[in-house]
This record gives structure tokens, C-alpha cells and sequence, in this order.
């Protein structure tokens, strides 16, 4: 059972990313119903992917170093993630969206689970120039392009998905990965993130 629901996730999630405003607007529509490990698959894409990328911005230091910042980017990123959602449901109600809340999470679900498979695709970046060119400086240099390049990509996604689900409404709310973006860069200082020196 534990099998083929793991096979049933991965599929999903597969189909999620490469097509992630069939994959929301099949839910919305009821023409699917989502079981809860579906959900997960998509939570863990995304765990996976800060976890794993977080590691790799730890390669200038010890084997501490390395799992104190892939925890450290995986718990930055789920907050800064999970604190906003409320908002987004409510506000984006207020300015007169008619989706459900669970159809909103599956968005912002989704936007998350493809900004974490963006990480994993983004450490080649990270791991070459870590050990290339190993000046602090220019690490964080490449870290903030590489997180700014997939910021660029989860609005993209989001704005798609939104646009598809509400195909009606002239405006979707990329304000809420702003806000994201804003509490994620002030939880990876606080949670020393971006320091590279030894």
C-alpha cells in the first residue's frame, strides 16, 4: 500500500511540475480529488529541494556547516512560505477571488514544490563556484543571483497557476511571493544563511 502511494505521489508530483495550471485547475474543477499523500509528495519536493540546495551553501566550512544550512534553508523557506498563506487566502478574497482555501494552498503548493526542484537544478550553480572562486563575497554573489533567479521563476509559476484558476479576474496576487521573499530574506540572515567566512 505504502508503495503505491508513494508511486501515485511521485506521478503527481510529476505532473505538477511540468504542468502546473492543469494540475491546480483539474482539483479546482473537482474533476480530481487529490489524496493526502499527494499533498505531501508536493510538500517534500520542496523540503528536498531548500534541504539539499541549503547543504550545498555549507561547502566552504565543516560537514557542521553543511547540515546547519540545509536545515537552516529548509526551515527559512518553509516559514517564510508558511507564514504569509493565511493572507494570501484572505486578502485575495477580499479583492473577490472565489477559490476554496484548499484550492489556494494547492497553488501556492505547487509554485513552492517547483522553487524547490529550482534549487536542486540551481546546485551545480553553487557547488562550482563554491570551490572554484572561494571568497565569501562572491559565493553570496552567486547565492542571491541564484535565489533571485528562482524567485523570478516561482512568480512566473504562480502567476500562471492563479491565472488559470481565476482565467476571469484581471489581476493575480504575486504580491504574496513579495512577502515571501521579504520574510525569507530576513529569516535566512537571522538564521546566519549568508555567511560564508569560517
Amino acid at each position: 500500500m505504502f508503495r503505491a502511494q508513494l508511486q501515485s505521489g511521485i506521478a503527481h508530483v510529476g505532473l505538477a511540475l511540468r504542468e502546473p495550471e492543469e494540475f491546480a485547475a483539474r482539483w479546482n474543477e473537482h474533476q480530481v480529488q487529490y489524496r493526502w499523500w499527494v499533498w505531501i509528495s508536493l510538500m517534500t519536493t520542496a523540503i528536498l529541494g531548500t534541504m539539499t540546495y541549503g547543504m550545498t551553501m555549507g561547502l566552504s566550512g565543516n560537514v557542521r556547516d553543511v547540515v546547519l544550512k540545509g536545515l537552516a534553508c529548509t526551515a527559512g523557506a518553509g516559514l517564510a512560505w508558511g507564514i504569509p498563506l493565511p493572507a494570501l487566502y484572505i486578502l485575495n478574497s477580499l479583492s473577490g477571488s472565489k477559490l476554496r482555501a484548499s484550492s489556494t494552498l494547492l497553488a501556492a503548493l505547487v509554485t513552492t514544490s517547483w522553487g524547490g526542484l529550482a534549487m536542486v537544478a540551481s546546485i551545480p550553480i553553487n557547488w562550482f563556484f563554491t570551490v572554484a572562486i572561494p571568497s565569501p563575497m562572491f559565493i553570496l554573489l552567486v547565492n542571491l543571483i541564484v535565489f533571485t533567479g528562482v524567485g523570478v521563476s516561482m512568480i512566473d509559476v504562480f502567476h500562471r497557476v492563479m491565472r488559470r484558476l481565476e482565467p476571469n479576474r484581471e489581476t493575480t496576487p504575486i504580491w504574496w511571493l513579495a512577502i515571501v521573499g521579504t520574510i525569507g530574506a530576513e529569516l535566512f540572515y537571522f538564521f546566519g544563511l549568508f555567511q560564508f567566512g569560517r
